[in-house]
């Protein structure tokens, strides 16, 4: 399948902090999204308290949804900005400690709900920082990610998995050679290859 000029295209963190500073953040959803709520059951898969991860989170208001229904919620995000928007908006408490496994990375916790914001790049992170998961919600994450990374970044998405963890992904579909990215287009074969 032809993926266009993509490939090549880099997006660097610099950019993605000031989508961020200057509110080009049409990719945020206000209510929530309805894939989540449709496919909520197959996340879940009849359990409950699960570990979900929410990769490249920004200030879902889907990690709110889900602590309220009793999962803890680990997300990661480069913008604090994006960070402390969610915490202002839905008035949750919450506290910044340093993780010390990654220079210049903060973790907000959110005191009265079971939600762990690290303010971090994505590839920082590890299974020996966070833990596993036993969900995930990636709504904007592999489609916003460079596409020469994409490798690396399911790669990293395996170590954080639980054995019986449930993987929800969102992509989009569209031309490619009329449409520069981010979202960037991963065909199905694509995904297939990725994620085996």
């Amino acid at each position: 399948e032809d993926v266009g000029s993509q490939m090549d295209r880099v997006v660097t963190e610099e950019e993605w902090l000031q989508k961020w500073e200057k509110g080009n953040t049409g990719f945020h959803k206000e209510q929530g999204h309805p894939l989540l709520q449709k496919y909520l059951d197959v996340l879940l898969n009849g359990r409950s308290g699960l570990r979900i991860f929410f990769p490249l989170c920004g200030k879902a208001v889907e990690m709110k949804w889900l602590a309220d229904m009793g999962h803890s919620v680990v997300g990661v995000e480069v913008s604090e900005q994006a960070l402390k928007e969610f915490f202002a908006e839905h008035n949750l408490p919450y506290c910044e400690e340093p993780v010390p496994e990654i220079s210049g990375a903060k973790k907000l916790q959110c005191t009265s709900r079971n939600i762990s914001l690290y303010c971090c790049s994505n590839y920082d992170l590890s299974s020996s920082i966070a833990g596993k998961f036993d969900g995930f919600w990636d709504r904007g994450a592999l489609v916003a990610v460079n596409p020469c990374d994409r490798q690396r970044y399911v790669s990293l998405m395996v170590t954080l998995m639980e054995k019986n963890s449930s993987y929800l992904l969102v992509t989009v579909s569209y031309d490619p050679n009329k449409h520069k990215g981010p979202p960037f287009y991963v065909p199905e074969s694509e995904l297939k290859s990725l994620f085996g």
